[in-house]
């Protein structure tokens, strides 16, 4: 699909519509071994090559991002409060895209992160239309209960009167366990614990469908997603 050069360029980082057609006058740039002047041309990355100083750009319309996020990071694209967020984190490389974040977690959550540029994955996965299943490994206070688990497929009431969606939670030993839900409310498994006079130590999210977290990527590190990874989560 053709786009715009100065589009395309701008997306990459290369600054803004004023400054990549500053770059493209200085004559920095080729298409197909030719130089080109005028940044408004349409030019499609799939058949032509395109080079900046010499180096040629691998352009993508979308990005589909993983992400082990580490605590104290924000998942969010920007912060009013000064921050760091998982954006932050992406090389400049990945900076001109419109991302989002498929579903955020808590300052101090740990885990998978989807972020990306595509909006109809993205709504995909947040909304509990679709019931895409978000797992999460916890550590709590208190010994989990068989009437803890019970309570949990049946919908655990909030202190705020808010019945949850039925979840699993699946006991690995007397304090640690996975939590499977299909819907993100604020802080949500810290207070479906907390309505059963429990509190959470430690949170985790490690699989978003039947996308699992990457065990070789380490707390901050990221990836982009191949294509059949993509399909695994709504498969």
């Amino acid at each position: 699909m053709a786009n715009r050069l100065d589009k395309i360029l701008s997306t990459m980082g290369y600054g803004s519509r004023k400054q990549v057609k500053e770059l493209v006058k200085s004559g920095s740039v080729t298409v197909d071994g030719e130089v080109i002047k005028d940044s408004s041309i349409h030019v499609d990355t799939n058949v032509q090559n395109v080079y900046v100083n010499g180096e040629k750009i691998e352009y993508k319309e979308y990005v589909y991002i993983m992400m082990n996020k580490p605590r104290g990071v924000i998942s969010a694209t920007e912060d009013e409060f000064g921050h760091e967020t998982v954006i932050d984190l992406l090389d400049d490389r990945y900076q001109g895209y419109k991302l989002s974040c498929a579903g955020r977690l808590d300052i101090d959550t740990e885990g998978l992160m989807i972020i990306s540029n595509d909006g109809q994955l993205v709504h995909s996965i947040i909304s509990p239309k679709k019931q895409v299943v978000k797992k999460y490994y916890c550590i709590v206070e208190n010994v989990i209960t068989d009437k803890d688990m019970r309570e949990f497929e049946k919908g655990v009431v909030l202190a705020d009167g808010y019945k949850c969606l039925p979840a699993r939670l699946e006991k690995i030993s007397d304090k640690e366990a996975f939590v499977y839900i299909t819907e993100g409310k604020f802080h949500q498994i810290k207070r479906m614990f907390y309505a059963r006079r429990n509190n959470v130590r430690y949170l985790k999210r490690v699989q978003i469908g039947g996308l699992e977290l990457d065990a070789e990527l380490d707390t901050g590190e990221y990836r982009e997603l191949l294509e059949d990874e993509i399909k695994k989560i709504f498969g």
